[in-house]
């Protein structure tokens, strides 16, 4: 039976005098949903086009060279490991095997036309099933860098970004992947995705997997391997991956040819989402373009999440109550934790008048009293602890029952273990997680709180404290305005910046904040609208957060974009805000030109003290010389211009209004370099 003809698509690859004799070269033919590479070959006279993959290991033919030896035999040879096959007809010497696929060529008067057949339909692979798995269960964004181990997994990915459902971030290192993902879940209590090559590129994630798990950030990590048939004896970037996430992942196993693929990335999401941390699959390279069984069908959520509506149960409801009725000067402290349930805890806050705290990674849920930005809250005391104010430390100090809230009792932030307390938490490792409380209450914290506002209404003994937040904060703020004063001929000083922020930052942005004095500066001085989010590195306290959570956090700024769930239009759009010294600058740099390339729009305020500060200050607390803390850095203002953002250069206070205003409105990455004394913090 004559066997079908095949139909060509003929295509222009070189002109006539682009390859000469006795040169090979490799041209790539776009097929409209793949690509094809050949190696083109003059030889003799005549042009030749052959598989551009040596059948060896894949050895890119077209950066081989052509060589005769004394015989007059010439051969056409591998650039990795030297195999030989005829420049025109692709066979070994020999004729040991079939050698390498040609291709028809034309020696047409416009240029070298080369036949190939036309692409077939793309058959759905086992990825294929995973990613759209990714998006049913809502994942709309992935942070990562493409290579050679997970080339299949990434073209999954790319279809779903061509089909509008999923937006990719091609970050600069691993490692700021993994953080853009951990804010990103911060922010929204959702995962991100972060993808990496085998090897290096895994490990890269750990750190930032480490901020999500110890923050409680839902995070998905899907990291190639190599090949099934190599594991064990320890190929190139062969590390075991399953042993080096084990510490840090809720959930790590290995995607096999055999599994159930959308049941597995299904089981990866959900248990990111329900323990609030971090979740691995590993894709061998291998298996990641297997074909997708015929029936196939991809994940989703549905029937498979209950709702976080946890009623805590009624003898720690009383017990609360019971403190709550008798309390004077109650006071409420609140964490990252109770960012969603807001409402109900201010309105709590409200009936009982009394002072609202927050936990430093809680800076922001509550508007600070009479902020700059819109007037914040009566209520709103400031962060408690290190980084804090005075009027928190006040209010705790003279209050008579603690109720707190979503918070983990961070020895940073220093809740007093010596005042009667009631904790609420969803997740019951967290009650008393460090010390006894007098009535831990396990439910879901706007829950409680509205079942606490009912039953306290008019049956309190509470004093109305909105006069004394009052007078706490015109105290502070007069100190502050004598501290702005101060000026060494050092640099600007830190509360210059930051009562500058107070006035030109967005009532609504979501701000990223890095670790340093800048940090610490940070919350002490900058006043909090109520209407924005603080992200940090919080537990592992990581240097080099700042930057790659901007990435995060204005990826969910565009969630909703490719999604239809309304959830993501809580964050549509909202400004982001950076801040960061030279050290935490310093870990990812070339992230600026990642937002570059996005159009990322981010105002990125960078305090430059040419110094690691805060470790200059640990080292003068401990007594100890200060040792090897200095740093050179470039004009990093010019360094951002040069990777296409905008830099400005800030070394008076007058600059930083006008410095400020032109980096908020500018559409692109924009960084403020205040050039800032390090004493004056």
């Amino acid at each position: 039976m004559p066997e079908t003809p095949v139909s060509l698509t003929w295509r222009r690859v070189a002109g006539k005098d682009e390859l000469p004799e006795g040169r090979v070269m490799t041209v790539v033919i776009d097929r409209g949903d793949s690509v094809k590479q050949i190696c083109l070959t003059h030889h003799q006279g005549q042009y030749a086009a052959l598989d551009n993959a040596c059948p060896h290991q894949g050895g890119p033919l077209g950066e081989g060279s052509i060589e005769c030896n004394e015989k007059g035999d010439c051969y056409l040879r591998c650039p990795w490991h030297g195999w030989d096959f005829d420049p025109l007809t692709g066979k070994p010497p020999g004729g040991f095997d079939d050698g390498i696929e040609t291709y028809p060529v034309e020696d047409r008067e416009d240029g070298i036309y080369v036949g190939i057949e036309t692409e077939p339909e793309h058959e759905r692979t086992v990825t294929d099933v995973m990613a759209e798995t990714m998006v049913n269960w809502g994942v709309t964004h992935v942070f990562g860098m493409v290579g050679h181990s997970n080339l299949g997994l990434a073209d999954a990915l790319r279809r779903q970004e061509q089909a509008g459902t999923l937006s990719y971030i091609g970050i600069r290192h691993e490692g700021a992947a993994a953080f853009a993902a951990s804010a990103f879940g911060k922010l929204t209590g959702r995962p991100a995705a972060c993808l990496t090559i085998a090897g290096p590129g895994a490990t890269n994630l750990l750190t930032g997997c480490w901020d999500a798990r110890v923050d409680r950030a839902p995070l998905l990590a899907l990291t190639g391997q190599v090949n099934q048939q190599v594991f064990g004896p320890g190929a190139f970037q062969e590390l075991p991956l399953k042993d080096a996430f084990s510490a840090v992942a809720e959930f790590s196993h290995l995607c096999l040819p055999g599994s159930n693929h959308a049941e597995l990335m299904s089981l990866a999401i959900k248990n990111a989402l329900v323990k609030q941390g971090v979740s691995h699959v590993i894709f061998p390279d291998d298996v990641q373009t297997n074909p997708a069984k015929e029936d196939e069908k991809a994940g989703t959520s549905t029937g498979r999440l209950a709702p976080l509506t946890i009623t805590p149960a009624r003898e720690s409801i009383e017990a609360a109550l019971d403190l709550l009725r008798k309390a004077n000067r109650p006071i409420m402290i609140i964490g990252h934790g109770a960012r969603f349930e807001m409402s109900a805890i201010c309105a709590l806050a409200e009936e009982l008048k009394c002072p609202v705290l927050t936990t430093f990674k809680g800076k922001g849920l509550i508007g600070d009293h009479g902020a700059a930005s819109n007037d914040g809250h009566p209520l709103g005391c400031g962060v408690l602890g290190r980084s804090g104010t005075p009027i928190a430390s006040w209010f705790m100090n003279e209050a008579d029952v603690l109720l707190v809230f979503g918070a983990s009792f961070s020895n940073h932030t220093g809740i007093t273990p010596k005042k009667p307390t009631i904790q609420v938490d969803y997740d019951r490792m967290h009650l008393g997680k460090f010390h006894a409380v007098d009535v831990p209450v396990w439910g879901e914290l706007g829950v409680t709180a509205r079942i606490l506002l009912d039953e306290l209404k008019g049956n309190h003994a509470t004093i109305d404290h909105t006069d004394e937040i009052a007078e706490r904060w015109r105290i502070w703020r007069e100190e502050k305005v004598s501290r702005l004063t101060d000026d060494r001929g050092e640099g600007v000083s830190s509360i210059a910046v930051f009562d500058e922020m107070n006035r030109a930052v967005p009532e609504n942005a979501i701000i990223c904040v890095d670790v340093g004095n800048n940090t610490y500066s940070f919350g002490r001085y900058f006043e909090a609208s109520g209407k924005q989010a603080v992200l940090m590195s919080g537990y592992l306290g990581s240097i080099g957060f700042g930057y790659p959570a901007g990435l995060g956090a204005w990826a969910a700024t565009q969630a909703h974009k490719v999604s239809k769930d309304s959830f993501w239009k809580l964050f549509a759009n909202r400004p982001v805000v950076v801040v960061t010294g030279d050290g935490g600058f310093g870990q990812y740099p070339w992230e600026v030109t990642t937002a570059a390339k996005h159009g990322i729009n981010l105002t990125h305020v960078l305090l430059n003290n040419n110094e690691l500060g805060k470790i200059s200050k640990e080292q003068r607390a401990g007594e100890w010389e200060v040792w090897n803390t200095a740093l050179v850095n470039p004009n990093i203002a010019d360094f951002v211009t040069s990777c296409g953002g905008l830099g400005i250069r800030v070394n008076q206070r007058s600059q930083l209004k006008e410095a400020l205003q032109q980096a908020l409105t500018h559409t692109g990455p924009a960084t403020v370099e205040v050039l800032t004394d390090a004493a004056l913090i």
